[in-house]
Parts: structure tokens; sequence; C-alpha cells
């Protein structure tokens, strides 16, 4: 009998102790609950959370009160502030290591709802809040963070705290952006990558989603610069007025740029926009150089912009694509949309309203295959432009409806209409499924963009 008393009273604490372990990140020493003062001396990394779940960290000195509103992200309700006890060099750049690390290792079934949805599937559906296709479910698929910790930012900084804090640039994560994001709030931070204090920079990383709460993700003159990097998912995000020249610039101007070995990266319901063209300051929306592969970009919105974007960055850059475009609407754009070169894409159920200059562009042997897709006030939706290095297209179900019209074919200039016919026959690896063309002007307006899914 005293026996299994003991050995129950032994159980007992064991629970206890696991249960108050999670309410703390491994180390940490927990020193108020919500509502009242953590009493500590010196500069060190805090948090508030709850079963596993943190804040991102906050460099604090001295005392500080408890509370949800001095740590936004926190889970609600929170069970404890706690402080790292090792001391910090003080400041918001401090790296959060400790932090990520314990996060990362918390298995809570809501941060299992969370990567679930990221995870890829095998069709699309005309909601607006379809799974993924594409060519970035090719090449091993891309999963983002998906089985790793979650964790909500509010400011750029944070974000690059959540980026480089982890325990090593693979493990999984899943950053939950609420908030807008611009240069007054983002530092660089220390770590486990390198980031920077005027951009978004994911480099040297793998396994990473980055997702907009509700509607209220905004990245304000502030691009998102991937490289060196696989494993990437951009979902429900707003980036918009990125410059590379004026004040402030940030990416070379482009809202997305991926270059430099980068792989399997899906973007989905983003809005992506300018306000202007190079004179104004603003380059391309979403671009992809130097051996950038496997993407899709998917029931995004683009527009106010000269460039929508490119792949392959010059008459030499051949290491890039295969590229997925669809469901995407493309407004009051000039022209790339996109401009390709060398490389392979395919283009279906896209809606295109208001092409200044030119649409497709495959160039120097680039490939697209165009599907199911509406063009309306539209100056030559596909062909090849401003070069006599010819590119390909293979096309079916596409409507030219109102206002569209072709150039001249001449000297630098090969539009693909009026009449377009096919030029080669590309085969398509995945599964996907096709939208009516006619239907396609209302079902991308419904669903593509922020806030849609």
């Amino acid at each position: 009998m005293i026996r299994k008393l003991i050995a129950g009273v032994f159980a007992c604490a064991l629970v206890g102790g696991a249960q108050a372990a999670a309410d703390a990140p491994s180390g940490w020493v927990k020193c108020a609950q919500p509502g009242g003062t953590c009493t500590m001396s010196g500069t060190h990394q805090t948090t508030l959370g709850k079963s596993g779940s943190f804040a991102p960290y906050v460099v604090r000195t001295g005392n500080f009160a408890c509370s949800t509103a001095n740590f936004p992200g926190a889970p609600n309700p929170s069970a404890w502030c706690s402080y790292n006890p090792a001391a910090a060099s003080g400041g918001s750049s401090s790296t959060a290591s400790s932090v990520a690390s314990s996060v990362a290792s918390s298995t809570s079934s809501s941060r299992s709802s969370v990567a679930t949805s990221s995870v890829a599937s095998s069709t699309t559906t005309s909601t607006g809040s379809s799974g993924q296709v594409g060519y970035s479910t090719q090449n091993g698929g891309t999963t983002g963070g998906a089985g790793g910790a979650t964790v909500t930012v509010s400011t750029g900084t944070q974000l690059n705290a959540a980026l480089c804090g982890r325990a090593s640039v693979s493990t999984p994560i899943i950053i939950r952006v609420s908030g807008t994001i611009n240069h007054g709030n983002t530092t660089k931070v220390s770590g486990s990558c390198s980031t920077a204090a005027d951009v978004i920079d994911l480099k040297g990383i793998s396994n990473v989603s980055i997702i907009g709460v509700g509607t209220s993700a905004i990245f304000d003159q502030i691009g998102i610069h991937i490289r060196e990097s696989r494993n990437i998912i951009l979902q429900n995000l707003t980036v918009r007025n990125v410059k590379k020249s004026g004040s402030p610039t940030s990416n070379g101007g482009d809202a997305i740029g991926m270059e430099s070995n980068v792989s399997n990266v899906w973007a989905d319901h983003l809005t992506l926009e300018a306000s202007g063209g190079e004179a104004e300051g603003y380059d391309g929306l979403f671009d992809m150089k130097a051996n950038t592969k496997y993407v899709t970009l998917s029931w995004s919105i683009l527009k106010n912009s000269e460039r929508g974007g490119l792949v392959g960055s010059g008459d030499s850059d051949s290491g890039n694509g295969p590229v997925t475009y669809h469901h995407n609407y493309y407004q009051n754009l000039h022209s790339r949309l996109p401009l390709l070169r060398f490389a392979t894409a395919h283009a279906f159920n896209n809606y295109y309203n208001g092409i200044v200059e030119s649409g497709l562009n495959p160039r120097i042997g680039g490939k697209i295959k165009a599907q199911n897709n509406y063009f309306t006030n539209a100056l030559n939706p596909i062909g090849t432009f401003y070069t006599d290095d010819m590119g390909f297209w293979d096309v079916s179900g596409n409507i030219f409806a109102a206002n569209v019209t072709w150039s001249t074919p001449g000297a630098d200039m090969h539009p693909a209409g009026p009449n377009v016919v096919s030029t080669t026959s590309i085969s398509i690896p995945y599964s996907f499924s096709l939208d009516p063309a006619a239907n396609v002007p209302t079902i991308v307006s419904n669903g593509a963009g922020a806030g849609k899914m």
C-alpha cells in the first residue's frame, strides 16, 4: 500500500512538472501570471505563453508587467510570463533561439491544424480556397513549415527573430503575421540565419511558412527576398509599394524576389501591388532568377505596375523554372506576365484585365502552356516581344474578349494573334482541374488575393 501511494505521488509530481515546464520555455524562469509583475534584475529575453505555445520573445531590462498587451502574438488565455536567466545583450535584435527551439518541441493540436492547412493537395477548386497545385508539388513537394511550431508576429523584427531563433536553419516553423510590417518595425536579428533591416530576407533556410492572419498582414514598402532557400510557403499576404529608388528602398524594388538556388516555393492568395513603374521607383512584383525552380503562384492579385514578373533576369540566365501561374488576377500592368527566358511555365485560369504593352512573353526558347485564361482590355496578350529570339506557346481554351488588340508583326515584335495557334506541345506532370474560361472573371475576382482564403 505504501509502495502504491509513493508511486502515485511520484507520478503526480511528474505530470505536474511536465505541465509547469510546458508553460515556460525549457530552462526559463516563470515570474508572473497575467495581471502580475515580473521581478528580475538585468536584461533578459522574456515571453508569455501556455502549454508550449509562446509569444515571440521581447528583450527587457528590469521588472515588467505581465500582460498580453506587452506580448503581441501570445496565446489567449496565457498562463505565465517567463524570462531566460541568461543575460541578453539588450535591444530587440537579440536572438530568440531559446524561445523558438522550445516552441518547436511542442505538439499542440491547434498547431497541427494550422500546419495541415499548409500541406499540398492534388486538385484545385473554384472557390479561392484550393489546395496546392502546380510545379511546386514536384521535386519532393512544398510543405513549408508543416509539423513545426506556430508563432504569431506583428513586426518585422519579430518575424526575423522567429526565422533565426530556430534550432537550425531547417527546423520547420509556421509564422503567422498579424499587422503591418514596415521599415520602422524591422531590424536585423542575429541567430541561426542572416536577416536585414530593410527587407524580409529568407536566406539559406528551409521549411518555412509565412501566413497572414485575416486581412491584417501587410508588408508596406518592404519586400520579401528569397535566396539559397527551399520549401517555402507565402500565403495570405499583401506586399505593396516596394521601391528600388526614392525612399525608402527595399529588395531592389521587387515585391517578391527569388534568386540564387531557390526551389519549391508556393505563393498563394497574395496581393502584390505598386503605384507606378520604373520612373516612380518600382520594379517587378514576382521575379525569379539565378536558378529558381519549382514555383507556383496561385489565387493572387498583381496590379498597378509596369512589370508583373520575370523568369530569368538576362539572356544568359537559363537555369530557372518550371513555374505555374493559376487563378491569378492581373490588373493594370504594362508587361512581363511573365517575361519568360528559357524556362517552362504553365498558366491556366488566370484573368488578365488591363495589359498596356504585352502579356505572356516567352523568349529565347522559353515555353508556356496557356489554358482557359481570360483576356480583356489587353494589347498583345501572348507572343515574343522586344527580341527576335523566339519563344513558344501551347494554347487552348483561352478567351480573347473585349478590347483585345495585337501589334503588327515585325522586328522584335512577334504577337501570337489575332489568330492564335500553338507553336509547341508541353506535357504537364501534375494533376489539375480547368475551370471554363468564360467563368474565370467571376471565379478569380471572388477568390484571388489576400483575405480570400
